[in-house]
């Protein structure tokens, strides 16, 4: 096995910052992920080699004990099969191994996933959960180095975190008002029933830890993600926690005033429209809108636009008297007794 120049594989000097570093690795992470490149060994090797990199370099220990020996393992590993401590070889000026040190590993977690590629649901159609970062295990330089990676003591066997996996989850908005329940269904024929809380909107991730795929080898089995999609309302439109509403009013509650029925997710409230309102005003129905994700008991509001509604088809009688009042509005008009 080869050497591994982990600063170049970064593109970083070796007086890189963990800023820099980690820049380099988002960078580069995104380009090479094997959810970005379907069925691309080139792409999927070079992204191991980005993480492996990373796990080294960003962790102060091991980027230590890698800039001391690194360029040494061979004979760090001839010292190691010796039982030569590690400061002992550097007294010698070799190299020599850790021997017992822990079994090391660094799985990309999915608020990391999501800070580098979006919180959208996969690419190319990828759902039935991301990859771990790790998912193939670090190279023979890295485990001569740092104890083992990730493989188990007992044989060549890997103990693997299982993946996570992402669903969408369809809800009215009447559900995402007063929360919901999905019962799902899972590829073994188990069935969870999962709790939507009150306040989601599109967009919102609901994790339920544990429920992921099951790991290998008593490792801990992943999570689900569920990708909360609200479907679009007949008469409401939502505004992150607010919502409107066009409500048809009549002529005659616009002229001289009154009061109009105002449907609501709850239960319908009175709105008093006062006399000369002017088409499209709208009116401020507070704590009516939606309720906050994080904070249920606190909700938005609801805007109620008016829409007036002027009659198409007048009786014989109404026309007369609209037109005594057109008489009556123009200027010099007087009204009689």
């Amino acid at each position: 096995m080869d050497y591994k120049d982990y600063y170049s594989i970064l593109g970083v000097s070796r007086s890189a910052d963990e800023k820099e570093l980690r820049r380099a690795f988002r960078k580069l992470a995104r380009q090479h992920h094997p959810d970005v490149n379907p069925n691309n060994p080139e792409a999927e090797q070079r992204f191991k080699e980005i993480n492996e990199a990373y796990t080294v370099l960003s962790d102060p220990e091991k980027r230590q004990l890698y800039d001391r020996f690194g360029a040494q393992w061979e004979e760090y590993q001839r010292a190691q099969a010796a039982g030569i401590n590690p400061e002992e070889f550097a007294r010698r000026g070799q190299a020599a191994g850790p021997g017992g040190a822990r079994a090391y590993t660094r799985t990309m977690t999915p608020e990391e996933f999501a800070e580098i590629f979006g919180s959208t649901g996969g690419f190319g159609g990828f759902q039935g959960g991301r990859r771990a970062a790790n998912e193939e295990g670090f190279s023979d330089f890295f485990e001569t180095l740092f104890g083992g990676g990730q493989r188990a003591r007992t044989g060549r066997e890997r103990v693997r975190r299982g993946r996570d996996i992402e669903a969408t989850v369809q809800l009215t908005l009447e559900e995402a008002f007063h929360g919901a329940t999905r019962l799902l269904q899972r590829e073994n024929g188990q069935r969870l029933e999962a709790q939507i809380p009150r306040g989601v909107r599109t967009g919102s991730r609901i994790r339920l830890g544990g429920e992921g795929e099951t790991g290998s080898n008593s490792a801990t089995a992943g999570d689900l993600y569920l990708n909360v999609e609200v479907l679009p309302h007949a008469r409401f439109t939502r505004e992150w926690d607010d919502l409107r509403l066009s409500l048809p009013v009549d002529l005659y509650t616009i002229v001289l005033g009154g009061e109009v029925q105002v449907p609501t997710l709850e239960q319908p409230v009175l709105l008093k429209i006062p006399p000369g309102t002017q088409n499209g005003k709208a009116f401020r129905l507070r704590n009516l809108g939606m309720p906050h994700l994080r904070n249920p008991d606190e909700r938005g509001d609801l805007y109620v636009e008016v829409d007036v509604q002027v009659p198409t088809r007048l009786t014989a009688a109404q026309r007369q008297l609209f037109e005594q009042l057109r008489a009556l509005s123009r200027p010099g008009a007087t009204t009689q007794a």
